[in-house]
């Protein structure tokens, strides 16, 4: 089994969905450190590979997604947990992306750190 980090609020931000949002999401994160992939698992649009996933949940009070990244040998990141709150279209909010990206650049340095 691969280790899990958090990044950010991404845990926290988890807790606060739906009891049932938060079951998809665990168990999407447990099959990625197991090395397998979730059903509702793809690759989210904008960052080149399938390194990036995200797994998309609905609930009677919204869309959520929660992003992590496996492109790393031993460990699985939790970049970002969210609602999904924009009205244009099925694209990833700004803020949002920023976000990801930024978290994902922490989760290199963290990884390379502790490869040395």
């Amino acid at each position: 089994m691969k280790k899990l980090f958090w990044l950010g609020s991404s845990k926290k931000d988890l807790k606060a969905m739906p009891n049932d949002v938060q079951d998809t999401f665990g168990y999407a994160l447990h099959q990625a450190q197991a090395g397998q992939k979730h059903e509702r698992s793809k690759p989210l649009k904008g960052f080149g590979s399938a390194g990036v996933l995200e797994v998309v949940e609905g609930a009677d009070s919204g869309t959520f997604r929660a992003v992590y990244t496996v492109k790393f040998a031993d460990a699985v990141y939790v970049l970002h947990c969210f609602q999904k709150k924009s009205t244009h279209g099925i694209a990833t909010p700004r803020p949002d992306t920023e976000t990801i990206n930024t978290r994902l650049m922490a989760a290199e340095a963290h990884a390379k750190r502790g490869e040395k």
